[in-house]
């Protein structure tokens, strides 16, 4: 790529940014290792999500020590506030120490808060070391139930997946179409194209999306609001979050049109209670809007 060199110790920094991610996805015995350990150990061990940007950031001669204490405190205050919100809510209802951490992992990846920590075409590490985090948190600490993070993909994930598409695709195009969100592309992209683009959408945008919003936050909201506020809330919260996607201002047609589709990435999650049958249906559609319809 053009003025973009990889350095050896981006690659490094990236394995170990990855590593959290990939065991709690593959290997599920990696979290019920992290729960068994002593509880102070439990709750240091986020600290080591300073490591990859103290690699990056002296790779890169940027290295700044406020950036540096933030990598380090925020994973530990994330799995301290978890680690109260667990001991004080048995039932796992939900408290405001659950909702604040969403709060701060969601507005800091949306308004991209952190990203001038990074230097350029490397602002991607932010979001997967706050995802870490918030894995680590949710899933190590806090043993939140019904997540459903495991990518061990079954035949019934493709089957809701496919079905939440077959159902979401045609009233997405209709209505993009009417409102000038979407427009139709001749393309015939080679297919290894078609399925690295799917495979890549699926693992560093599809699932981290839908832990954050069917994993973690339509799990907590269906305790309190049941099945059905929890959906339409979720979903409403997930198209907002879009508010600023391709656009300067408040872009209204990205909202709506991502509102729709969260109905139904959150009714393929709910089904099973598997991330990865709404991140079949969410890498699904990305894949086919940004070939055919962008």
């Amino acid at each position: 790529m053009m003025g973009f060199q990889v350095h050896a110790p981006v690659v490094i920094a990236a394995l170990l940014t990855l590593l959290p991610f990939l065991l709690a996805a593959f290997w599920p015995l990696s979290i019920k290792v992290a729960r068994r350990l002593p509880v102070t150990v439990r709750m240091l061990l986020p600290a080591v999500l300073c490591v990859p940007y103290a690699i990056v950031a002296i790779s890169y001669g940027q290295l700044r020590w406020g950036w540096f204490a933030l990598y380090l405190a925020l994973p530990l205050a994330i799995g301290w506030l978890l680690y109260r919100a667990g001991v004080a809510d048995t039932a796992q209802r939900g408290t405001w120490r659950d909702f604040l951490v969403l709060s701060v992992l969601g507005l800091a990846v949306d308004l991209r808060w952190f990203e001038p920590a990074w230097p350029p075409h490397l602002a991607v590490f932010n979001k997967m070391l706050l995802l870490d985090a918030g894995i680590y948190g949710f899933l190590a600490v806090r043993r939140l139930e019904g997540v459903g993070f495991d990518l061990r993909l079954r035949l019934s994930d493709l089957r809701i997946g496919g079905r939440e598409l077959a159902i979401y695709a045609p009233l997405a195009i209709v209505l993009g179409l009417s409102l000038g969100f979407l427009h139709f592309h001749a393309y015939v992209p080679a297919l290894s194209h078609v399925i690295l683009g799917w495979v890549f959408t699926f693992l560093f945008i599809a699932v981290p999306e839908e832990l954050f919003f069917r994993g973690w936050m339509q799990n907590l909201l269906e305790r309190r609001l049941g099945r059905r506020w929890a959906l339409l809330t979720t979903a409403v919260l997930f198209g907002l979050s879009h508010f600023n996607k391709r656009a300067v201002h408040f872009n209204w047609r990205y909202v709506v049109l991502a509102a729709l589709a969260g109905i139904f990435y959150g009714r393929a999650w709910r089904q099973e209670r598997r991330v990865g049958a709404s991140a079949v249906t969410h890498a699904s559609v990305d894949t086919l809007w940004s070939l055919w319809l962008r």
